[in-house]
């Protein structure tokens, strides 16, 4: 029974410390080894393969230390993935950051390169999305899942019922400038807002307090869309 416990807590100690390392290789290796997997749910999948495969393939592997181990990777998974829920340093952490490949019609090779992405591989998903000239693209986006997103031209875009007048327009492409109660300094002077304009127009709204934000995005027509994470307190309860 001590062996079979000295054996559990070997396999509890495996789990932990070679996480670590396959993050940090397949973090190495790009976002193109993972597809559309997020990177951490890529390595959960291999992990549970592998365990499985050794004791399919291999009698003199115990079924106990097996099960175990599936339950301790799955729990890990669970874990993590709250972890990344309520703390988004950590969740930036353990994946890739979105890379905007693509300004205004230019690729953009520093951003290019660093995702080690090729001229070859982007101009094969434009043509997956029914682009073949890079002039028609305002916003290009190779996201966490290594898929890319495209932001047309307004000139190059499909007309849709608000452009025909049949339902109010919109402001168009809209940017995060407060994400769980921090201001996003580089997006604000990518869009050349400063904090002060845009503190202007939270107070237009009777907002005094950022902190409680979770979500602020403004569009192209600096129109803000707020999201909380806490009960939004300028509304009074209603009274019966």
């Amino acid at each position: 029974m001590l062996e079979e416990l000295k054996n559990l807590a070997l396999i509890l100690g495996r789990i932990v410390t070679i996480f670590p390392l396959l993050l940090a290789m397949t973090m190495y290796m790009g976002k193109r080894s993972i597809g559309e997997l997020p990177i951490f749910d890529f390595l959960i999948i291999i992990s549970l393969a592998s365990v499985v495969g050794a004791d399919i393939a291999d009698p003199n592997v115990k079924h106990l230390p097996t099960g175990f181990a599936i339950i301790c990777i799955c729990l890990f998974q669970v874990l993590v993935s709250r972890l990344a829920i309520s703390n988004r340093k950590f969740g930036k952490w353990i994946t890739f950051e979105p890379t905007v490949v693509i300004r205004n019609g230019e690729i953009l090779v520093k951003n290019l390169k660093s995702i080690r992405y090729s001229l070859d591989n982007i101009l094969e998903m434009l043509r997956e999305k029914d682009v073949f000239d890079i002039n028609d693209v305002h916003l290009g986006i190779i996201e966490a899942s290594g898929e890319l997103s495209l932001y047309k031209k307004a000139s190059k875009q499909t007309p849709a019922m608000e452009d025909l007048g049949l339902i109010k327009k919109t402001g168009g492409l809209s940017y995060p400038v407060i994400i769980e109660g921090v201001i996003q300094e580089e997006i604000l002077k990518s869009i050349q807002l400063n904090r002060k304009t845009l503190l202007d127009k939270l107070s237009q709204k009777g907002i005094q307090s950022y902190t409680s934000i979770f979500l602020c995005t403004i569009n192209s027509a600096c129109d803000l869309h707020l999201a909380y994470n806490t009960e939004d307190r300028r509304y009074e309860s209603i009274q019966h």
